[in-house]
């Protein structure tokens, strides 16, 4: 076998051994949950089309219209959402 092609197949054997790196569609149940917290908290947006998870509690959500926003739960308890 040449190196390149050891090299795909090991590549192929990773990413299907670590679904963490593969590539997922996004959760729609979570797009419409952070698209309903924003406009609650009255922030421009419109609608969700992606988010990055951080941490618990804590996510980059980027809306149709290009703002970024965190959006995160503060030691209070409240949800906060910060522009990015």
């Amino acid at each position: 076998m040449s190196k390149r092609t050891m090299a795909l197949a090991l590549g192929i054997a990773l990413s299907a051994s670590f679904p963490a790196f593969t590539w997922a569609a996004e959760d729609p149940a979570l797009l419409k949950d952070m698209t309903a917290v924003i406009a609650l908290l009255g922030l421009p947006c419109g609608q969700v089309v992606s988010v990055v998870t951080k941490g618990e509690n804590d996510h980059i959500a980027t809306c149709k219209d290009g703002n970024r926003y965190r959006v995160f739960l503060n030691p209070a308890g409240r949800v906060v959402a910060e522009k990015q």
